[in-house]
């Protein structure tokens, strides 16, 4: 019989029941109500356990309760050190500021208020760890609500340097370095993981961690994308020296094979200045940045060299810049561009030559961001989206009128989204279409049986009469547009005419369509367009015969290939087609007289 560790085990069972007793009191009293403070309760409950780990450890099986009862003061304790843990961040961050985030030395790119905010979650984490608790349904709780303010604490940071990072995009160090913080708080976030426990922390709580790791992420992608969209004002000046140098290379519609020499001669020339600001870009960005901070940096900046090569040199160059932006220019300026040309003067397409020494360029480019393995990889590099539009609106230059009218038919599945939103009338409209067995030749035949409610005021005498145009490929040689007789003073009135199309065996009959505009004739002047629309050949095909009252919009709808297409064709001033196609694809209702 041993008769100390008997007593020790006594005393321990009666200390415990009163222990547990008072700490249920407590735990009823509001926290704002209590006397006692948190650290108090902490320090209490340090003591409970040296004593539980000197006198009752050796000669007790059981996992001690006392943990259990201390868990919500331990949690207050929690919540009480987000509240410092928070202000102490804000301190240390603007403390940071007023050395303009100074370096921590010559080997670290990153500054002081990201070791001191880890500095204060690790403390509380040692508190945390020293208690050693036995009770692992408790200590997994623990580790959950210290996840919880990492969480808090970490994006806090990540949020106060993306409100301000704006304020420091034109100073590329102290930028630079901002990265660098939040990429920092991800290498201590990955170490304090593994502090936690790693693989065999507590499920909840890793996951939380490994959420905060992706929040972090993005929020290096964002401010990777902010430096990046700083810098475009210099970039688009490079490509706008590009454009000017690719404009200067002479040469024909034929190229040999012997030429390729100069091709990649001229091709040095034209991008030499654009390489030579990102040379110097990147350089700086090497000094200033870590491995990871450089990579994301470089696919943000590649992204923007090549939208701005494509927005400024690629596509047909616009003496008017708003007009590149067209979802933020107004509609009626976009018509009116492609219809007059209007601040057009010395724009030129781009002839075959110019497009290859451009290739080349391109292929200059890729090699400087691969860097030989050392900068972005080929497979990112060929499979950007980026690239692809850019080769996409490069290849457009190459392509004959009748190629791109036909991609632009194959494409443009929306363009009566504006008469279905708001209609200015609607035509009673039949369409058949006939392909001969032998020889593969459409044959489509239309027939227009009346318009309703015309939406239409004017001083004059209102003379409405409805306008049929084919549109395709291979329809240079054939006749493309027919119009109804005109009706005097009718807003409903009754046409009954049939117009026939030969379409050819070119192409499949879902390769064209009908458009259809209702106009108010006029002898002395332009006559002036009431609504428009345009009816898919092949929604006609499926069925053989194809009847509706097709409702009347102000214009027609087309997206960023689309508006493509219209302009590289708008620049081919020689060609009949290319201008009927753009006058009819750009036309919109005119204003009524009121």
């Amino acid at each position: 019989l041993n008769v100390g560790n008997l007593s020790s085990l006594t005393m321990w069972t009666e200390f415990s029941k009163d222990l547990q007793i008072a700490l249920q009191e407590h735990e009823k009293i509001p926290v704002q109500h209590r006397v006692v403070k948190s650290p108090q309760y902490m320090n209490l409950h340090f003591r409970v356990k040296l004593f539980f780990n000197q006198y009752v450890k050796q000669i007790s099986k059981d996992v001690p309760d006392y943990c259990a009862w201390f868990e919500p003061f331990v949690m207050n304790w929690l919540n009480d050190n987000d509240d410092i843990s928070m202000e102490y961040l804000h301190n240390a961050y603007e403390k940071d500021k007023q050395s303009l985030f100074q370096q921590t030395s010559e080997h670290c790119m990153f500054s002081s208020s990201v070791v001191d905010v880890f500095t204060q979650l690790n403390q509380c984490y040692e508190v945390i760890k020293k208690l050693e608790c036995p009770n692992q349904e408790v200590q997994n709780r623990y580790m959950q609500r210290f996840a919880l303010s990492i969480t808090k604490v970490l994006l806090g940071y990540a949020n106060v340097v993306r409100r301000e990072f704006q304020y420091f995009t034109k100073q590329e160090q102290v930028a630079c370095i901002l990265i660098n913080n939040i990429q920092q708080l991800r290498v201590q976030l990955e170490k304090t993981f593994e502090a936690m426990g790693g693989q065999n922390l507590d499920k909840e709580a890793s996951d939380m961690l490994n959420d905060l790791q992706s929040q972090l992420s993005k929020v290096l992608d964002e401010l990777s994308a902010m430096y990046s969209k700083s810098l475009d004002p210099m970039m688009e000046k490079c490509c706008e020296e590009v454009s000017k140098l690719l404009q200067n290379v002479k040469g024909g519609n034929q190229l040999s094979s012997t030429s390729q020499k100069q091709i990649q001669s001229e091709a040095d020339l034209v991008i030499n200045p654009l390489i030579d600001v990102l040379h110097n870009i990147l350089s700086q960005f090497a000094k200033l940045c870590d491995k990871t901070v450089l990579k994301r940096l470089l696919k943000e900046l590649w992204k923007l060299v090549i939208n701005d090569l494509e927005k400024i040199v690629i596509l047909p160059p616009i003496s008017d810049r708003s007009i590149l932006n067209l979802p933020n220019t107004k509609i009626e300026d976009a018509y009116k561009f492609l219809l007059t040309g209007e601040n057009r003067s010395g724009e030129r397409n781009l002839t075959p030559k110019q497009c290859q020494v451009m290739e080349c360029c391109l292929d200059q480019i890729k090699s400087f961001f691969h860097a030989n393995g050392d900068g972005l990889k080929k497979n990112f590099i060929e499979k950007s989206a980026e690239l692809s539009s850019l080769h996409y609106a490069l290849s457009l230059y190459t392509q004959t009128t009748d190629s791109l009218i036909k991609t632009f038919v194959k494409t443009q599945n929306n363009q009566d989204q504006s008469a279905n939103e708001e209609k200015f009338g609607e035509i009673s409209i039949q369409i058949d279409v006939f392909t001969h067995p032998v020889t593969g030749e459409h044959k489509v035949t239309v027939k227009v049986v009346a318009a309703n409610a015309l939406k239409w005021r004017t001083k004059s005498m209102f003379q409405p009469f409805v306008e049929c145009t084919i549109c395709g490929p291979h329809l240079s040689d054939k006749k493309r547009q027919n119009k109804t007789k005109s009706k005097t003073n009718n807003w409903s009135p009754k046409f009954n005419e049939i117009f026939h199309f030969a379409v050819g065996n070119e192409e499949q009959a879902n390769m064209y369509e009908l458009h259809v505009a209702v106009k108010d004739y006029c002898f002395a002047r332009e006559d002036r367009i009431v609504g428009l629309n345009v009816i898919k050949l092949g929604n006609v095909v499926e069925h053989g015969s194809f009847a509706c009252w097709l409702p009347l919009g102000a214009r027609l709808q087309m997206d960023d290939t689309g508006w493509t297409i219209l302009r590289i064709l708008s620049h081919r001033t020689n060609d009949e087609l290319a201008k009927e196609f753009v006058a009819l694809k750009s036309a919109q209702r005119h204003k009524e007289e009121i």
